[in-house]
């Protein structure tokens, strides 16, 4: 195992791996119960149960895959925003059935996985300059800061301000503030496994205090498969041209989050080269692709990598065999599920407009804001004195976390980053791909306009 996952090469040991796959599971574990409430909305005939069973095994497999064929510390499951597509897009706004958008999760994954075959998906990867790169790890570590503070209640919408603070009294969200600080004091500390040592803790609090519920059992062994393989047999189904548009949307989001989160962990874990190339690309991206398939034949949506994996190595995961720990996990949350809902899980509060109610997840949801600062840290190697590549860092840095969107982020720095070399007579410093991808995502970005004016 030494030799296998090189522990000593990259410094670290078994205990640390292992540490290190318990912090990003408990970070992402919300995944097995979020992604079944949403791809089981009324209406999309996915069993919750289902979509369980599915969400699980899709998660561990991929993750377990990802360990032993790359050696890359990062976790996959279920993508936040591609099981909404499905379920709000496809199913419930295009009325096609659950088989049906399952197979347009295959078919997408499909294309992935050409690219990666042929090079292209690398070679993108490769063209991209060097403080984008940096600014993508950067402007990821925001997003996930703001995501861990959005989901912890400390800020919350605002009609008038669009944010504002949420109310600390609010028993939930104090003790997300109460968490936040022992994992900050924990981690300044250099306590080896702070942020776990942090959700643990934060837990039994919250229990204690009554705020977090006590899990209502232990075991249950029933589980539900109905959803494998149903889109298989829909994927010929799907093969026409008015879904076309939401399958390049799907790739494109695909497509860029995994090479963004990639990039981001990387360099959190310092396994990038001096060109900020990520060792065994090829084969991270073609499990992260094959993911995405897998997630459609099970009925998961689609499966992808999780920036949650930057907690891991915050803790010091170095290796794969922290996300064949996350993987092993995954399939031990099956029969485990009530008690993994106590931390994973959300509780509900008083929303900002009358009778409204939001979800808050006060335990792992600290966690997020002190890797956000962990990754935060990459700003220092963008070359802010170069304006051709400061101000596309700064653009990806911005709009990143305020869309919501790694791809959306990405998308900016790409455009930008074409726009001010060709305005500085620059153009044959822009490698070439970089102008294709500049175009595909002005395309996206302008397509509902297009589309509008085209009905």
């Amino acid at each position: 195992m030494e030799g296998f996952f090189k522990f000593s090469e990259r410094g670290t040991n078994l205990r640390t791996e292992v540490i290190a796959g318990l912090t990003t599971f408990m970070t992402m574990a919300y995944i097995i119960f979020v992604n079944p409430a949403i791809l089981g909305t009324e209406g999309t005939g996915l069993p919750f149960s289902g979509v369980f069973f599915a969400t699980c095994v899709a998660a561990a497999a991929a993750s377990i895959a990802m360990g032993v064929v790359a050696n890359f510390p990062l976790a996959l499951a279920s993508g936040l925003g591609l099981n909404a597509i499905v379920a709000f897009t496809l199913i419930l706004g295009l009325g096609i059935s659950w088989q049906q958008a399952m197979a347009v999760v295959i078919v997408e994954g499909l294309l992935v996985t050409l690219m990666v075959v042929t090079n292209l998906r690398e070679a993108i990867l490769n063209a991209i300059p060097l403080g984008m790169k940096f600014a993508i790890a950067v402007g990821i570590g925001l997003f996930i800061a703001f995501i861990g503070l959005k989901n912890s209640g400390i800020v919350v919408q605002n009609p008038d301000t669009y944010l504002a603070l949420g109310d600390l009294t609010e028993g939930p969200v104090l003790l997300a503030a109460i968490g936040l600080i022992l994992t900050l004091v924990l981690v300044a500390r250099g306590f080896r496994g702070g942020i776990l040592i942090g959700i643990v803790l934060t837990g039994a609090i919250g229990m204690i205090l009554g705020i977090v519920p006590l899990p209502d059992g232990i075991v249950d062994f029933r589980f539900d498969t109905s959803t494998i393989g149903g889109g298989v047999l829909a994927v010929p189904q799907v093969l026409q041209l008015s879904l076309v548009p939401v399958i390049f949307a799907l790739f494109m989001t695909d497509f860029f989050d995994t090479m963004g989160t990639m990039m981001a962990v990387g360099e959190e874990a310092n396994l990038l080269d001096e060109k900020a190339r990520v060792p065994n690309a090829k084969r991270v991206l073609l499990v992260d692709s094959l993911a995405a398939v897998g997630g459609g034949i099970l009925g998961a949506s689609s499966v992808t990598s999780y920036i949650e994996s930057g907690s891991g190595v915050a803790e010091g995961g170095r290796t794969g065999f922290s996300s064949v720990i996350v993987g092993l996990l995954f399939l031990l949350a099956l029969p485990f599920a009530p008690l993994i809902s106590v931390f994973g899980g959300s509780v509900p509060i008083p929303g900002p407009e009358q009778g409204q109610q939001i979800f808050v997840s006060p335990v792992t949801a600290p966690a997020l804001v002190v890797v956000g600062f962990l990754m935060m840290t990459a700003v220092r190697f963008i070359p802010w004195e170069d304006v051709d590549e400061a101000i596309p860092a700064f653009l990806t840095i911005l709009t990143l976390p305020l869309t919501f969107n790694i791809s959306y982020g990405i998308g900016f720095g790409f455009i930008s980053y074409v726009l001010i070399k060709l305005a500085r007579g620059k153009p044959g410093e822009v490698h070439p791909l970089l102008y294709g991808v500049a175009v595909l995502f002005a395309v996206e970005f302008v397509w509902p306009a297009l589309e509008g004016a085209l009905s």
